[in-house]
């Protein structure tokens, strides 16, 4: 008895494309927001950042998960592996950003206070 041994090769061609046009947008709208830096965006504030600085981060972690989500192929893992490694790299991004957020503003606050002077 032969086992067949015919295997059929399914072509990604147009997930490459959805993924490149889709990464493609999110950096055009960075760039452009970039360049733009509408005056709303800049003048106010959340969580002592401009809003345009968020804006940033959370396209800049989206292109992130989805390069993670098609690249890495977690769209075929189950569903715990999926949680473990979004959680965790969200986790630790999450708190990496309010170091050094926090460590940032208090290092501007003293410096702009003239408790240290800028001698460098």
């Amino acid at each position: 008895m032969a086992h067949s041994t015919t295997q059929t090769h399914e072509s990604n061609t147009k997930k490459i494309w959805y993924v490149f046009i889709l990464l493609s947008v999110v950096t055009l709208v960075e760039v452009i927001l970039g360049i733009i830096r509408p005056a709303f965006l800049i003048e106010n504030d959340f969580l002592s950042m401009k809003l345009l600085n968020w804006i940033f981060i959370i396209l800049t972690l989206y292109k992130a998960y989805y390069i993670a989500w098609s690249f890495m192929h977690l769209e075929g893992e189950t569903k715990g592996l999926r949680r473990s490694i979004v959680w965790t790299s969200v986790f630790l991004i999450s708190y990496l950003m309010f170091i050094l957020l926090t460590e940032g503003d208090y290092i501007f606050e003293v410096f702009k206070n003239n408790h240290v002077a800028w001698d460098f």
